[in-house]
């Protein structure tokens, strides 16, 4: 069965190009939305920068990884700045990793 804490867990593996630490640690991935069956996908997201031009990248990578999880068809991603990325969305591993990179 596919679950936020499965897509979380797998969105890991994706790294924002320019910095090096997860999407997740990030703080980039507002929403997950799973549907009952478990064949739909939908990651809402944002990203560092408005007009980051890494995102195509980024999505391909999102997708790909979802939908290498058994049972799932088809996965969408929407990009979002409601609200803007910030430094405090941040998980505390990845401001510690950022602090000591810039």
């Amino acid at each position: 069965m596919v679950t936020e804490e499965l897509v979380r867990g797998i969105l890991t593996d994706v790294l924002d190009p320019e910095i090096q630490i997860d999407i997740v640690n990030l703080g980039m991935v507002y929403r997950i939305d799973i549907s009952e069956d478990g064949k739909y996908v939908k990651v809402v997201m944002t990203l560092t920068t408005m007009g980051c031009p890494l995102f195509d990248d980024i999505k391909e990578q999102v997708i790909e990884k979802i939908q290498g999880l058994p049972g799932v068809e088809k996965v969408d991603v929407e990009l979002t700045f409601d609200p803007p990325w910030d430094k405090e969305m941040m998980s505390e591993e990845a401001k510690l990793v950022f602090k000591y990179l810039f």
